[in-house]
């Protein structure tokens, strides 16, 4: 085995344990388990919508956004790349690891802190893995050229980073995104894609050429893309208003899966000149619909409106890799392995402006009774429909500035001298973690 690679081995052994001893010790001091229907432990950033959900722990619900979606649809999506593919999925399960329990200790600091203690329960644990959910985007645009005690520190300021636009964007201006258009796709895109871009190295190839998909690669995207397709409505709909919006941000969410894989099959034959399909392609077009449906799901989009909308997210990523990726490679120097700029960055900016133009829209004649419960502001008086689309367009341009900032401070500190991988970075991820 390689010198660099024996010393990579035990670089990420050592930090794992450190961080683990840590997360134990405030676990240990701060965490405690939440009383059973407690409001007073509501925090405005799930707008009390899991008030009286942790007696029952919405276990299926929980199954659906943490063990499918998260680990299963995203861990196997990352692999369709056959060179990174078997490395790709244990650094998935590694940063989901650490990532949750990290997030939840960021995340009750400021949402369940009380009488100095942190309390969890069922929606910590959901809002952790949308907090997850960003950072795995963000990996995927760097991946080949960072390793795994890299993207540990990478999660390790994501996460305060996510946390920190989270709480100006759903508490401080009151933003409606039960989605995650922008806190989850918006957000990790672009941070990942400034990480990326301090990160560059010359040497590393096109995506194309990156992909190398074999048959074992193939198989992987197919069942990771089916578990999104089965799954994601629950992430869509997970911190929706139970019994009331959920039926929206479930049927759009769906309808615009839908739209989008028919888009796909309308473009990239034109586009590409292969005959067959290629599954990533589907890959990209399921995650692009849902980033799109993020914000605007739980709206009133209607259901021509949500296959509207699928149609149009499923075009942007066949164009984007066509004619903007080139540009994004030779011009701004940002190499982006898995594309999250197509599949997650534009989506996710295209269904903030979404929602944005239906908060303009909301009135009590058209929601009725839902209206308090999406956008509670309006519905008291204490804000006008045009200012809370204006709130929500302006948390577009907040989320585009705290990911571009905290993705060049992040580039920054991975890139110092003591945590720089070898130029074979590529090889590195499989060997650590995985024998190929």
């Amino acid at each position: 085995m390689p010198e660099h690679a024996t010393s990579a081995r035990l670089q990420l052994s050592g930090f794992c344990f450190l961080l683990q001893i840590l997360t134990i010790i405030l676990f240990a001091v701060f965490v405690r388990y939440s009383p059973e229907s407690s409001p007073r432990l509501c925090s405005q950033q799930l707008n009390c919508s899991w008030r009286n959900q942790d007696s029952s722990f919405q276990h299926p619900r929980f199954q659906g956004v943490h063990h499918l979606q998260a680990l299963l649809g995203f861990g196997l999506l990352v692999a369709f790349l056959g060179r990174y593919g078997s490395g790709s999925v244990a650094n998935s399960i590694l940063i989901l690891a650490f990532s949750v329990q990290w997030g939840i200790l960021i995340q009750g600091f400021l949402y369940s802190f009380l009488n100095g203690k942190i309390y969890v329960g069922a929606q910590s644990m959901v809002s952790a893995d949308f907090c997850t959910t960003a950072i795995l985007i963000s990996t995927g645009a760097v991946l080949g050229r960072v390793n795994s005690v890299q993207k540990l520190l990478l999660t390790l300021l994501g996460v305060l980073l996510f946390t920190l636009n989270q709480y100006i964007l759903l508490s401080l201006l009151g933003v409606r995104d039960s989605g995650g258009s922008l806190i989850v796709h918006t957000f990790g895109a672009y941070f990942g894609l400034m990480v990326s871009r301090l990160l560059h190295q010359p040497q590393v190839e096109k995506r194309k050429e990156q992909q190398e998909r074999g048959q074992q690669p193939e198989i992987f995207a197919v069942v990771g893309t089916l578990y999104l397709w089965i799954f994601w409505p629950n992430f869509t709909s997970a911190t929706t208003a139970h019994a009331n919006t959920e039926p929206w941000a479930v049927l759009n969410t769906y309808f615009s899966l839908a739209a989008s894989t028919l888009a796909t099959f309308v473009l990239s034959p034109l586009l590409y000149e292969e005959s067959t399909l290629q599954m990533v392609q589907i890959q990209d077009a399921t995650l692009a619909s849902v980033a799109m449906m993020g914000m605007a799901g739980e709206m009133l989009l209607t259901p021509f409106g949500a296959l509207i909308a699928g149609f149009l997210a499923g075009l942007i990523p066949p164009l984007g890799f066509r004619f903007f990726t080139p540009i994004l490679s030779s011009r701004l120097k940002i190499q982006d392995t898995c594309g999250v700029h197509n599949v997650h960055g534009v989506p996710g900016i295209l269904g903030a402006m979404l929602g944005s133009l239906l908060s303009m829209l909301a009135t009590a004649d058209a929601y009725g009774g839902r209206l308090e419960l999406i956008f509670p502001l309006v519905a008291e008086g204490n804000r006008t429909a045009p200012t809370q689309a204006l709130c929500q367009l302006c948390a577009l341009l907040i989320t585009l500035l705290l990911a571009t900032l905290g993705g060049c401070l992040t580039g920054a500190i991975l890139r110092t001298k003591g945590l720089r991988s070898p130029p074979d970075t590529r090889y590195l991820e499989n060997r650590v973690l995985w024998e190929v």
